[in-house]
């Protein structure tokens, strides 16, 4: 028996029109109950498989949701995608995932092939180099529903799922300053970002709180270079007036301090304190074992994957609505930033 019987084939073997035969499978209250079984069984019998992209262009839908990203290589991201995956494959949709490597001009550009139909939604983290935001207004404009989550666009008036950046880099700033910090430093990729902004903000005022003056040569820019960066840190640890604590807003950026550490013959936690947001599996693994600000990746992934499947498997459903969402992150100390 051959694989693959289409639909005409199918409607010829029960003497039915293919109209009818496909109403039949699609349990329409059109077609008798009697009709429906016999169609049924005939296309188990010959091993029917309907075509789901077929079916996709006649319902004018693509079945498929666009995640773009700026990177791949981190364990917030990828654990993001498994979280909508984990709700999006339930309900027969399938992920399309883009990077941007943190470049706008090819975040434009995968934004405006997404104008084409490609996709029935889009979730989206914008780069770390995105201030002008008019191809997303643009994008927003034509009606294709987009959520954002962790990297948001607040002028885009609809849903963001993000965390509680402001309270986690606070409560992290005071944890290192509990444990005799007086001299901390920011490390961060871009002040553009809603999360930098937020995170530095709960950093600076976790100084002031704790009556700290801060110091603007502190405040640290990295780039998207791991050497780069080891060498920035490195340089900054070598001066004479070095950190002994640093807060990094993102992972990378704590192993590329390890890295400088290492170079400059200091010792973590003897030298320097060091807590990084961070959603990486190996925190333990590292030597002296990462204190972390953990993101809650996966279920920010499932909540904004059944937002969208509500609101495109019910055609009625009004726009997503213009909410942030926050789900708080988890400090865990570990040996980065205890006193021996």
């Amino acid at each position: 028996m051959k694989n693959g019987i289409s639909l005409k084939e199918l409607a010829s073997k029960l003497n039915l029109a293919p109209s009818t035969v496909s109403r039949a499978l699609n349990d329409s209250y059109e077609i008798s109950e009697a009709t429906k079984k016999k169609v049924i069984s005939m296309a188990e019998h010959l091993n029917y498989q309907p075509n789901p992209f077929a079916r996709s262009l006649r319902e004018n839908k693509s079945k498929t949701i666009a995640v773009i990203i700026p990177e791949r290589i981190n364990n917030f991201f990828a654990q993001v995608i498994d979280g909508i995956e984990s709700i999006t494959s339930e309900h027969g949709y399938h992920l399309l995932v883009y990077s941007t490597h943190e470049d706008v001009e090819k975040e434009k550009k995968i934004v405006s092939l997404l104008q084409n139909g490609r996709a029935d939604a889009i979730v989206m983290s914008v780069s770390s180099q995105t201030s002008d935001i008019s191809h997303l207004k643009n994008l927003y404009d034509r009606g294709l529903p987009i959520l954002f989550f962790d990297r948001v666009c607040g002028e885009i008036p609809t849903t963001k799922f993000i965390t509680n950046d402001y309270e986690s880099a606070f409560e992290g700033t005071r944890h290192l300053i509990q444990q005799g910090c007086k001299r901390i430093a920011f490390l961060m990729l871009s002040k553009e970002l809603s999360i930098t902004r937020e995170r530095y903000r709960g950093y600076l005022d976790a100084l002031k709180k704790e009556g700290i003056e801060a110091d603007s040569n502190l405040s640290i820019c990295c780039s998207h270079q791991d050497e780069e960066n080891i060498q920035l840190i490195k340089a900054l640890l070598q001066s004479s007036d070095r950190p002994d604590g640093i807060l990094a807003s993102v992972e990378k950026l704590a192993l590329s301090t390890y890295h400088a550490v290492k170079k400059n013959n200091l010792s973590i936690p003897d030298d320097l304190k060091v807590i990084s947001f961070s959603n990486m599996s190996i925190p333990n693994l590292l030597n002296p074992s990462l204190t972390t600000i953990t993101q809650p990746a996966e279920a920010i992934g499932q909540e904004c994957a059944k937002i969208l499947i509500k609101k495109l498997t019910k055609p009625r459903q009004p726009d997503l609505p213009n909410e942030v969402i926050s789900l708080p992150s988890q400090l865990t100390i570990r040996e980065s930033t205890l006193v021996r």
